[in-house]
């Protein structure tokens, strides 16, 4: 099959795409990390050192299947999981025992979420009839849709209060918090699939959307700035009809930015190009470099640097994160994270190829499965992240050395159904010791590893947490 663009076609595959649905009581096998064996459906498997504590199911109008689990946000004592139908609202106190504080109905997928002081930013990135919570659905084509950002004041965050909508190019697929000051946050948009017929969202569309908000008066929140990053148009892709998985998307847009704001940089996980941006004036970032891998990597989705930031984990997101990509058919470098070390210094810093690392067990092909959203686990001298593989799983590996990296750790859940559904860990964040996976399909887990290679990284505790605003978790405070 051909790769299904994340943006637009995605929306309307997923839905024909969640049928057959079983909900298994789960049963646990504990298996060895290089085990093939592939759980059924219903059972869990497990590396010894990975636990998982608890799991609490979507909720109200956010369970169904069609309303997939998304991204997170973290502060203090509560975490913010994301919803194509809303957001769920969580006192994680005791991680082992997280209760329910608020559910928020407000559909647009992805419904990606960020937090920053008493405000909750909220990613829609589909056509709808107005900027409300009770909007529908509407046509691309009309001028009249809108899709882009929403805030909410999360003062209390039993009861999350809806204050203003910015309209962006393309929507808001996913978007990047950037400290701008005590008083000020900017707002990178990444927004792509530009369409000739679609009046909001034309080609060619190689920019990004700056929205500034003023955090004392978040109704006065706009877009300041469109910069174009891709002048030369970024990479033209394959034509269409190359033979999957072959294919690389042409770059139309950014699909995911992570800011690493105390080393004035960000890099970019572009569809066809992976970047490194200079953010030291956050109204005008600009490229330092760039890098293609048109042999291997088919959609360059999300970023994630390393504590010392001279290397940076790219992620490639082959089949748009509904296709079954982790088994020998597609083989260990498709699908997977690609390592590269930052060389060099300042305006002259090149990204330097240093390997591929992709989870080292099969699944069936009833599972969709690829690289996806994770984070550092701050572990002092060490380079060690957890990821989020779909139905693949949650993986815990090490890169210090970034040309041989290795798995510490894994869990996953058996094929959710038999036949090929969207399911399975969307994010997997580190947060105050606990690894918190928004699954899809099954809603909140919370997972503890226990190893002495990562469990200095519970030591490291954070009041917020947004994981594409990576802080210096080592910084002098």
């Amino acid at each position: 099959m051909a790769p299904v663009p994340r943006r637009r076609t995605l929306r309307r595959t997923l839905l024909g795409t969640l049928t057959g649905i079983l909900l298994a009581a789960s049963t646990v096998i504990v298996a060895p990390a290089a085990s093939a064996d592939i759980p059924g459906q219903g059972e869990i498997a497990k590396s010894p050192n990975m636990e998982l504590l608890t799991n609490i199911p979507k909720q109200g109008p956010l369970a169904g299947v069609s309303n997939l689990g998304s991204d997170w946000a973290f502060q203090g004592k509560y975490a913010y999981g994301g919803n194509y139908a809303g957001f769920t609202v969580y006192d994680i106190s005791t991680p082992a025992s997280p209760k329910v504080v608020a559910v928020v109905s407000c559909p647009g997928s992805q419904n990606d979420v960020t937090v920053a002081g008493n405000l909750l930013f909220l990613s829609t990135d589909s056509s709808r009839s107005d900027d409300s919570c009770q909007s529908t659905t509407a046509p691309y084509t009309e001028k009249s849709s809108w899709e882009g950002m929403k805030i909410f004041d999360i003062s209390n965050p039993a009861a999350p209060r809806y204050v203003k909508a910015i309209e962006t190019k393309c929507g808001s697929h996913t978007h990047t918090l950037v400290p701008g000051g005590k008083d000020v946050s900017y707002l990178y948009v990444s927004s792509y699939g530009p369409v000739d017929t679609y009046p909001d969202c034309q080609p060619p569309h190689d920019l990004i959307s700056i929205i500034k908000v003023p955090m004392k008066n978040p109704a006065a929140a706009a877009v300041i700035a469109e910069p174009v990053l891709f002048p030369d148009g970024g990479n033209p892709g394959d034509p269409p009809g190359t033979e999957w998985p072959n294919q690389t998307r042409a770059t139309s847009g950014c699909h995911d930015l992570t800011a690493y704001p105390d080393k004035k940089i960000m890099a970019g996980a572009c569809m066809g190009d992976g970047v490194l941006f200079d953010i030291s004036d956050p109204e005008k970032p600009y490229t330092i470099t760039s890098v293609r891998d048109d042999e291997n990597f088919a959609f360059w989705h999300s970023a994630t640097f390393n504590n010392r930031a001279n290397k940076i984990v790219f992620t490639d997101e082959l089949g748009g994160g509904s296709a079954a990509t982790c088994n020998e058919t597609i083989g260990s470098e498709k699908g997977a994270n690609a390592i590269y070390d930052i060389v060099g210094k300042g305006d002259k810093r090149k990204l330097k190829f240093a390997s591929y690392y992709k989870i080292p067990r099969p699944n069936a092909d009833t599972e969709n499965c690829v690289a996806h959203n994770g984070s550092l686990i701050p572990v002092p001298g060490k380079d060690i992240m957890v990821q989020a593989w779909y139905q693949g799983g949650i993986s815990v590996f090490d890169f210090t050395n970034s040309r041989k990296p290795k798995e510490l750790g894994w869990i996953e859940r058996g094929t959710f159904s038999n036949t090929l559904t969207t399911a399975g860990s969307w994010s997997a964040y580190y947060y105050n010791g606990y690894i918190y996976s928004n699954d899809i399909q099954m809603g909140l887990d919370v997972v503890k590893i226990t190893d002495k290679r990562t469990d200095k990284g519970a030591r490291v505790r954070l009041s917020e947490l947004n994981a594409q605003t990576q802080p210096d978790y080592f910084a002098k405070k």
